[in-house]
């Protein structure tokens, strides 16, 4: 498959470069929409919207810009007239259309919607109330649902009368006001008596969302209950909308890469920057003048203890692997924590347990560790005080570093920032400083058998 997608992308920059459109337009025909929104990944700000240009079907257009991030479909949009906007997003699933629409200037966002027909333009609005990361602003709202007080024949009838709309194995009920009463699936609407009333066989505890539910939270449910689809409603449990499985996955998809790129004090933003070096750079300073600034500190300390550096200069051998050490181990304890935040295995009422578990953990790697480093002091340096101290302060750094990459993500979700910024730039920095106070405060108090 990637060996396919590959040629594919050789061909359509060749064709690109030839200027050979009338060939691209009839290759691009035969080409499944999802493989044409993989290609612009790769292409740049130039070659996108020449490649979207020649897309000639409307439906196809709709489904490759709903497959792109939204920024980059906005931008696409806003290089095309008016009218073009309107038709492309009347082709798309409103949801997507409402993420796009959210994307594009203001003042062009505000004509757009004022040009659709009303009810489209509702639509569209009530969705832009939620926010991009909520239930509501993933939800379709074009949602199939059947009144409780139908019978099975008439159900059965309704099913096959329906229009374009999100539908999977389940039908919701509702009552007469709207409100989500149960589900019933495919299968027990076909194997029961016509003359059956939905709310006789329908299941009541019906599993659900709030429309303001964080994204994270809703893949959460979904993968709890391997359920194909949740319903969203609202405060009053009215059916507001449907949120399936393939928007699941994309939110998963997104949010792993979003904390990916925290983790490395980096941003997804950067893909949508393409090769423009010094906006790419300005988001990445703020992290790496955390650590310029950590690593100022670490000097500054090294500094204070110089007198110690200088009676015994076999010191200086391990100082990079006990800072890199606390590093590794601070880095993977954080992980694992910032992972079991966005997945919900840890929260608040668990952390006391984990905490206990890396701090063991860290005890044990930390006593490994310093015993093997200790033991190569002492037959590098033939003294075997230097080896108790090199062990001493590897054991002691390492099971800080691990406290700390538990403590650290903790300390940022309760004050409401992700958790996923403190693992490399913050937990690193701090360990570098920890290890080396820790290092040579050690040394300091061993400094007469060191000579």
């Amino acid at each position: 498959m990637e060996q396919k997608l590959q040629r594919l992308l050789e061909t359509t920059r060749r064709l690109l470069r030839r200027g050979a459109y009338s060939n691209l337009t009839k290759l691009l025909g035969k080409i499944h929409p999802a493989d044409i929104a993989h290609l612009f990944r790769y292409l740049n700000d130039k070659e996108q919207p020449l490649l979207f240009g020649l897309i000639s079907e409307p439906e196809v257009a709709g489904y490759v810009l709903a497959e792109l991030d939204h920024a980059v479909s906005a931008r696409l949009l806003a290089q095309l007239n008016k009218q073009q906007i309107l038709e492309l997003l009347q082709n798309m699933a409103r949801d997507d259309a409402a993420d796009i629409v959210q994307n594009l200037p203001e003042e062009l966002a505000a004509e757009i919607l004022g040009l659709m027909k009303d009810e489209e333009s509702e639509e569209i609005e009530e969705l832009l109330q939620y926010g991009e990361d909520t239930a509501g602003g993933i939800m379709a709202t074009e949602i199939f649902s059947l009144r409780e007080d139908l019978t099975v024949r008439e159900a059965i009838q309704a099913l096959q009368d329906a229009g374009d709309v999100e539908m999977v194995f389940y039908l919701y009920v509702t009552d007469e006001h709207n409100h989500l009463v149960g589900v019933l699936s495919l299968r027990q609407l076909l194997t029961v008596s016509p003359e059956t009333v939905l709310r006789d066989i329908m299941i009541r505890d019906v599993i659900s969302v709030r429309v303001d539910m964080d994204q994270e939270e809703v893949a959460r449910v979904v993968e709890k209950y391997n359920i194909l689809a949740v319903p969203v409603v609202d405060e009053s449990n009215k059916l507001m909308g449907l949120i399936t499985v393939d928007d699941v996955i994309d939110v998963i998809r997104e949010e792993a890469t979003e904390d990916i790129y925290k983790m490395a004090g980096a941003s997804d933003e950067e893909l949508l920057l393409g090769y423009q070096a010094f906006k790419i750079a300005r988001l990445r300073l703020p992290w790496l003048l955390t650590n310029l600034f950590g690593g100022v500190i670490t000097g500054y300390l090294m500094w204070r203890f110089k007198v110690t550096i200088r009676d015994v200069i076999a010191l200086i051998s391990f100082i990079p692997v006990i800072t890199g050490m606390g590093g590794n181990v601070g880095g993977q304890s954080a992980t694992i924590v910032v992972r079991g935040f966005a997945t919900g295995k840890i929260d608040m009422s668990t952390l006391r347990r984990v905490l206990l578990k890396e701090m063991r953990v860290g005890l044990i790697m930390g006593m490994v560790c310093g015993l093997t480093v200790g033991l190569v002091a002492w037959g590098w340096h033939h003294n075997p005080y230097l080896g108790l101290v090199v062990g001493i302060a590897m054991t002691v750094a390492i099971n800080v570093a691990a406290t700390m990459g538990v403590l650290a993500p903790t300390f940022f979700k309760r004050i409401g920032v992700d958790p996923a910024i403190a693992a490399t730039p913050f937990v690193q920095t701090a360990n570098d400083i920890t290890g080396i106070l820790i290092y040579f405060t050690t040394a300091t108090l061993f400094i007469r058998y060191l000579h």
